[in-house]
């Protein structure tokens, strides 16, 4: 239950996000989640798409610094306290964090939250032991 996020390393200027959502858009690959942090220089863009491989030979291809890892996708209830229950699991074991976005679409009712943590497997086996709906990279990129 590991979605494969895109992560492309991004010079800090005019243009460069543009450029990586255009070479997507030509390669009919669709952005279902996306998140950017940044500095004054750079910045990581953080992508959840429908065909992550093909998304990162595609950047690859057109010379970003592109990257892939495994991220948790987890349906939440889309009301207040749906991602504090989620944390509290995971910090009753323990599970630390590295960075988080979440996001709602209109098809469903739950919202979604993509996780990055330190070990993962841990993290899907609390999780789930708790009845948590983690989804799967399919249905993510389908989304």
């Amino acid at each position: 239950m590991k979605i494969k996020q895109v992560s492309v390393f991004l010079e800090n200027k005019s243009g460069r996000l543009a450029a990586v959502t255009k070479a997507l858009a030509q390669n009919k690959l669709n952005i279902r989640a996306l998140s950017i942090a940044d500095t004054s220089d750079f910045g990581i863009l953080r992508l959840i798409v429908n065909k992550p491989e093909d998304a990162y030979r595609v950047l690859k291809e057109e010379g970003f610094t592109v990257s892939i890892a495994e991220v948790i996708g987890v349906a939440m209830p889309d009301t207040p306290g749906g991602l504090a229950d989620i944390l509290e699991v995971l910090e009753d074991r323990g599970v630390d964090i590295e960075y988080i976005y979440a996001f709602v679409g209109s098809a469903r009712p739950d919202a979604l939250v993509i996780c990055r943590v330190e070990n993962i497997d841990d993290a899907i086996e609390v999780l789930q032991e708790k009845g948590i709906n983690i989804l799967s990279g399919e249905k993510v990129y389908s989304l």
